[in-house]
């Protein structure tokens, strides 16, 4: 059930059941597109690759007229080595990746547009969300991955960010980070995060890390995947309560492995279960429509796992059917 109304110059529509007022995709702003060209695990290619081969496959014109484009971000040649003061990974890359990530987004935002982020990991997050709180003040995040991504920095095998920033974000770790990240945190709060498609138990088992389920609002693929769309707008719903504007994360490994390869590393296990394409496209077209997202990252793509290019093709589509829902 819905009901019709005005709010600005956007028509919307005020779902009952969610309480959540939709209307057109992206609050019908105009996109701007932010490549990045980052690979969080120091590789010379990887993820850093994922612009130009996203940007081959026709995602400019996924979006249509309504977008803009500009340089993607570029950062400094990748060093898969752990800094000794942080044990971060790549870190200089990190570092450069972060601030300008935040002040291309920080500038759409400023501007009323919608900032679409696609390239890099999940540490872009350690970008758009501070810079969505410097605009708007509490941002909230509606987060999809397969993983929780809060290791502790301590607790961290890998030095990865794209494992962390879940936790840098709360606050919940951090005093080890550099004090350019250390500064803004936290930039997030419990109430104001939304997790859909964790299935890393295993994954966190091995380090010892506990679940945010108990603490933050969390569905599982399995509570996902009997109605994308609604889960989408009750966790759109929890974080609206909380935030004067939240950001949209999706991190690809939120997908079954069985719907799509191209992401982690060569001989990376793969978490068992995950969305469909179809349910990933009710979550999104629902998210991307509800009022107070203001952008949206897509992340984790690898080209180098994708020499046909099938799965750029694949998620070129994904954003087609979103962008047109």
């Amino acid at each position: 059930m819905s009901s019709r109304g005005e709010l600005g110059s956007v028509s919307w529509h005020f779902n009952k059941q969610s309480e959540v007022a939709v209307g057109k995709p992206f609050g019908g702003r105009q996109i701007e597109l932010i490549g990045v060209r980052f690979d969080g695990m120091g590789r010379i290619g990887g993820q850093a690759r994922a612009p130009s081969a996203l940007r081959a496959a026709g995602l400019c014109a996924a979006i249509g007229e309504n977008a803009t484009m500009g340089a993607d971000v570029l950062v400094s040649e990748p060093r898969a080595e752990r800094a000794a003061a942080s044990g971060l990974l790549n870190e200089a890359a990190l570092l450069e990746m972060i601030a300008a990530v935040q002040a291309r987004v920080g500038a759409s935002l400023v501007a009323d547009r919608f900032p679409l982020v696609y390239g890099g990991d999940c540490a872009v997050l350690l970008a758009t969300v501070p810079a969505l709180r410097t605009v708007v003040g509490e941002a909230g995040l509606v987060f999809l991955d397969g993983h929780e991504d809060a290791t502790s920095m301590e607790a961290s095998l890998s030095g990865e960010a794209a494992n962390m920033e879940i936790a840098l974000l709360l606050g919940h770790t951090g005093e080890r980070a550099p004090r350019a990240v250390r500064t803004q945190l936290p930039a997030l709060s419990a109430d104001g995060l939304a997790m859909l498609g964790q299935r890393d138990d295993a994954f966190r088992r091995v380090l010892d890390v506990p679940t945010l389920a108990d603490r933050v609002w969390l569905r599982t693929p399995d509570e996902v995947s009997p109605d994308p769309a609604g889960v989408a707008l009750a966790a759109v719903a929890h974080v609206a309560s909380s935030s004067s504007g939240w950001w949209l994360h999706t991190d690809l490994d939120v997908l079954a492995r069985s719907e799509f390869t191209a992401c982690g590393a060569p001989g990376e296990v793969a978490l068992p279960g995950g969305l469909t394409w179809q349910q990933l496209t009710d979550v999104g077209s629902a998210a991307v429509r509800a009022d107070g997202c203001r952008g949206w990252s897509i992340a984790i793509y690898n080209p180098d796992l994708d020499p046909g290019g099938r799965a750029a093709a694949r998620i070129v589509a994904l954003v087609t059917e979103i962008a047109h829902h």
